[in-house]
């Protein structure tokens, strides 16, 4: 029978240094690392990181951070408050505190009535999400991204690479991979400038070696693609004389031609533009593929362009499976109606018995207790072989 961790049971309370008397859950934990390590041994693995990986000790920005920074600072609350009364946006809803939906409401303001005091709201705004986003962090608050990379790419070099997707702006994931010196093929050129180029997604790296007379590739551990969905801090377009534009990876403060999907409902739609098209397209790829497993950690579901994709994925792609990470799925689970309609489509398509497997967990204790993903002992292969269809 396969367990649904609906209860839930927080991995924070399975952790060694925890007193815990309970043998049912020390009996799930065992189980649900059992239930990991078989699902990362699945050909394809893809991973949806979101926002929820760059909060704790990384202290990356929150929806609501953005709001106090771009609206409620000193520095900045006399314009906002003029731009609010311009447009006449109500805040007697404290749901309106939003500032995807504030930056939303000023886009489509400019659409019927432009307004140069607007604009240069909007552009000073994207100049401060760009520097929030944008921060360097040493390797202890780098922990759990460190974690996670190195357990994932302990996957055997001669499997599929791993893709992790993101929807986060910051570098955190990249400069994890720099301090592991691990490479990420991340659709940019090798080159400098670093241009994205898609066609280099259809590359890998192999190792030479000289006293190597068989024609078997030998691949190099730890590679793994990330595709950045919504753009990234160090992405610019530059524009060429012909009036075409190319993305370069540099760093800058040039908010007006940063390759960037700032928080805004129009998202939806940005998603579908070069650089991000060929993102989406990747992504809507890999969860149609066969034997995929998906894991999804620190992304509420918020985004329909990417939250849609997943539910018809499931319900037409009989080899997926897909494992939800989010620290707060007991509270979600009571009042479903309070949070992202699709944790009710979620929730129920598990009832019916789809590969869906929740777990409370905040990123890094995930990380913790990923398991070691390497090559199974003989007697391991022969435990899943014989229970393996008993769980």
């Amino acid at each position: 029978m396969t367990i649904k961790f609906y209860r839930p049971i927080p991995i924070s309370k399975w952790l060694p240094n925890e007193k815990d008397d309970d043998e049912q859950q020390a009996n799930d934990l065992i189980d649900l690392k059992t239930k990991l390590k078989t699902a990362l041994q699945m050909p394809n693995i893809m991973v949806l990181a979101g926002s929820g990986t760059s909060l704790g000790k990384v202290k990356g920005p929150s929806m609501s951070d953005l709001w106090r920074f771009c609206i409620e600072d000193p520095s900045r609350k006399l314009d906002a408050d003029k731009i609010i009364a311009q447009i006449e946006y109500d805040l007697t809803n404290p749901n309106n505190k939003n500032i995807e939906e504030f930056l939303s409401y000023c886009e489509a303001y400019q659409q019927i009535k432009q307004s140069t005091e607007l604009e240069n709201f909007l552009i000073k705004s994207k100049e401060i999400i760009l520097d929030k986003c944008k921060f360097d962090k040493p390797s202890a608050d780098l922990f759990a991204h460190i974690e996670f990379i190195k357990k994932l790419a302990r996957r055997k070099s001669k499997d599929n690479r791993i893709k992790l997707f993101t929807t986060n702006y910051d570098t955190c994931f990249e400069e994890a991979a720099g301090k592991l010196g691990i490479t990420i093929i991340d659709g940019f050129t090798f080159s400098a400038p670093r241009i994205y180029s898609p066609q280099f997604f259809d590359y890998d790296i192999i190792k030479r070696d000289s006293m190597n007379t068989s024609n078997t590739p030998k691949y190099l551990d730890g590679v793994f693609h990330m595709y950045k969905l919504h753009g990234s801090v160090n992405w610019f377009k530059r524009k060429e004389t012909d009036g075409n534009f190319f993305i370069e990876q540099k760093e800058s403060d040039d908010a007006k031609n940063v390759c960037m999907i700032f928080p805004a409902k129009g998202k939806y739609q940005q998603s579908y533009i070069q650089p991000h098209l060929e993102l989406i397209a990747k992504f809507l790829q890999g969860i149609r593929e066969p034997n995929t497993c998906l894991i999804t950690t620190g992304f509420g579901f918020n985004d329909d362009h990417l939250s849609e994709p997943i539910y018809a994925a499931l319900q037409s792609n009989p080899h997926l499976k897909l494992i939800i990470v989010d620290r707060s799925v007991e509270r979600k689970f009571k009042d479903l109606e309070s949070f992202s309609p699709y944790w009710k489509k979620f929730k129920a398509l598990a009832d019916k018995g789809l590969d869906i497997l929740f777990i409370e967990a905040d990123f890094e204790n995930f990380a913790i207790n990923i398991p070691d993903l390497k090559a199974l002992s003989p007697a391991e292969n022969l435990y899943q072989v014989i229970h393996g269809g008993t769980k």
